[in-house]
């Protein structure tokens, strides 16, 4: 619910509040046409039986269609009704059915496939077809369907009272732009949310009524709270389509409780707006400084920077004369010797509070005795990022657009996208950072790799993820000593014997090997420049590969680690979990003048 196109969906998804819901798609061109239901061991537990067994009644439908056109059909196989973020699933947690289908492409017009010919006309009329056979199958069961939606309300209300989880509060103190995020998200849910009545702190952790949200679960969306918020680590099937958990908060990085008890609520929120930061201190005349904890710290930090208006970071400790202490990582923006007078300094400081909801404080003198002084060599001058990212080729879309979204959209940040063609040839002479999301990258031609090494070596920054690692080490730039595909202990292992299987199930046991996506926790070291902005030594990580990496022999080379028991949420294969116990998540090797970065993860 991030793009535009999605939010409007669900927005008419709950003024309609549909019985059923279709949705056509496309599949490989050497497959036939899929018709829901899917793979009867991964239906998400929160799913009712009868869902399905609606389901298996309107295949019935789709199959008497099909058959008299005679085109060929799979069904129960291939696909789930897992992870609630698709148009077949969202349904299903909703009182209503969702059904998937799969058309074989035909790629526009004509592809030549194991089934002959297909043609654009064939695959219009399979999809058709279904369409037709969904209206005959939602007229003749409309009882059934209207019956089935008013007991899965019904149902709700009584499982919500049974539950001993009575609501979920969730915030952050430190970052109030991102507890805001996650409370607009969940309230296009048709979700009722509320603020607490007062401060309150539980397990250690304060939740301050500014900035922390109450979702109560006795409401008909309960399921779709309880799929929100859940930590889940057992299933019936191994494989999954999409991914195995997305517990929200945890994906926010926000502090939440369960409630176990009806907890007092404040005002109810109906009019959400981001929220606004403070000017402390008003007009400074000395400086003005702000933590780097915000979500959108990195877009105020950018456009200072875009200003001409000298910026530095904290390496120390230091306070405000107030008492308020600063941790390292915090920006700071003193007044002499600037381009820009005061007066316009102050427009953007307050542009700062009021746009990126970050509170910013004014200073009247550098002196500090209980830390560093404002002009100590402890604070570093920021430079502006130029950035490139390498896309195309064996890149990942996906993975490539997700980051350009953060940088275009959340932070307008601007980012060259390069072609590895392009990058081949082109100089990199304007930018001072580079990015490889997910992929391979054995298009990139032996001189571009010469190239990139004199270019890091002279100061570039190179910042790799998942399997760009595997690349970074074998052209020399950089070190991360990723674990082979081999036993648990890393050792590789030159000949073993392997138990006989029936070839039946290799298809199965593969797809059980996989990672598709669980969270795991990793603890952090705050004190190391690339975590500065972050406030808790616990930052969970989403996890959708197998790529594992060694910590580093150097004792303050491993700021991001995994411990004994990182899992937190979703499904892990056993000996690929022994494998990720104790290993690193981020590497850096010094190049020359440069860096480079490694993350075992996306974004």
């Amino acid at each position: 619910a991030q793009l535009p196109e999605s939010q409007a969906r669900i927005k008419k998804f709950h003024q309609w509040r549909p019985n059923y819901l279709s949705d056509h798609h496309e599949q490989g061109t050497n497959a036939t046409f899929f018709f829901m239901p899917g793979e009867p061991t991964r239906v998400h537990p929160l799913t009712p039986d009868k869902n399905q067994d609606l389901t298996r009644r309107m295949g019935e439908y789709h199959a008497k269609a099909l058959d008299q056109i005679g085109s060929l059909y799979f069904t129960q196989e291939g696909y789930d009704d897992f992870y609630y973020g698709k148009g077949s699933t969202y349904p299903d947690i909703q009182g209503a059915v969702g059904v998937l289908f799969e058309q074989a492409s035909s790629r526009g017009h004509a592809q030549e496939s194991v089934n002959g010919i297909l043609r654009f006309p064939f695959t219009i009329r399979n999809q058709f077809t279904t369409m037709l056979s969904s209206f005959k199958a939602v007229n003749e069961m409309r009882e059934d369907f209207l019956s089935y939606q008013r007991d899965f309300y019904k149902a709700t209300i009584a499982e919500a009272a049974k539950d001993p989880v009575k609501a979920y509060l969730f915030g952050s103190s430190k970052d109030k732009a991102k507890a805001f995020h996650l409370a607009e998200l969940i309230q296009r849910q048709s979700i009722d949310i509320y603020k607490p009545t007062s401060n309150q702190t539980i397990a250690g952790k304060t939740y301050e009524v500014e900035s922390s949200y109450i979702v109560p679960l006795n409401q008909p969306q309960y399921r779709t709270i309880k799929a929100m918020f859940e930590k889940r680590s057992q299933f019936k099937d191994s494989l999954f389509y999409d991914i195995s958990s997305w517990t929200l908060p945890l994906a926010f990085g926000l502090e939440y409780e369960e409630l176990k008890s009806p907890p007092a609520l404040g005002e109810k929120v109906s009019n959400l707006k981001m929220p606004i930061g403070k000017v402390i201190g008003d007009k400074a005349t000395y400086a003005y400084v702000f933590e780097s904890y915000g979500y959108y710290a990195p877009r105020a930090i950018y456009r200072l920077l875009s200003h001409g208006i000298r910026t530095k970071v904290s390496t120390e400790p230091f306070y405000h004369p107030t008492g308020r202490k600063f941790e390292s990582g915090a920006i700071l923006i003193s007044l002499d010797n600037q381009d820009k007078n005061p007066d316009q300094i102050e427009v953007y400081i307050r542009e700062i509070a009021e746009r990126d909801g970050i509170d910013v404080y004014g200073f009247n003198t550098g002196l500090d005795y209980r830390g560093v002084s404002l002009g100590s060599s402890s604070f570093q001058v920021l430079k502006k990022p130029e950035i490139a990212m390498l896309v195309e080729g064996g890149v990942s879309a996906n993975d490539a657009g997700e980051m350009w979204h953060m940088f275009d959209q959340r932070f307008n940040i601007p980012v060259t996208l390069m072609p590895i063609s392009v990058f081949n040839t082109a100089s990199l002479s304007r930018y001072n950072t580079l990015i490889l999301p997910p992929g391979t990258y054995t298009h990139i031609s032996e001189s571009a790799k010469e190239k990139l090494k004199a270019w890091a070596q002279n100061g570039g920054l190179i910042i790799g993820f998942e399997n760009a690692m595997s690349w970074l080490q074998s052209a020399g730039l950089g070190k991360f000593d990723l674990k082979k595909d081999d036993d648990p202990s890393g050792v590789q292992v030159i000949k073993r014997e392997v138990a006989s299987k029936p070839y039946a199930d290799i298809d199965e046991n593969k797809g059980a090997e996989q990672t598709s996506g669980a969270l795991f926790e990793t603890t952090v070291d705050l004190t190391n420049p690339l975590l500065y902005g972050y406030y808790d030594s616990k930052l969970p990580l989403f996890k959708s590969n197998n790529i594992f990496m060694e910590k580093a022999k150097g004792m303050y080379a491993n700021p991001m680690v995994y411990g004994s028991a990182p899992l937190l949420s979703g499904y892990i294969r056993k000996p690929n979990y022994e494998r990720l116990k104790n290993t690193s998540a981020l590497g850096v090797s010094v190049v020359g003048k440069g860096r480079v970065i490694g993350f075992t993860e996306g974004v």
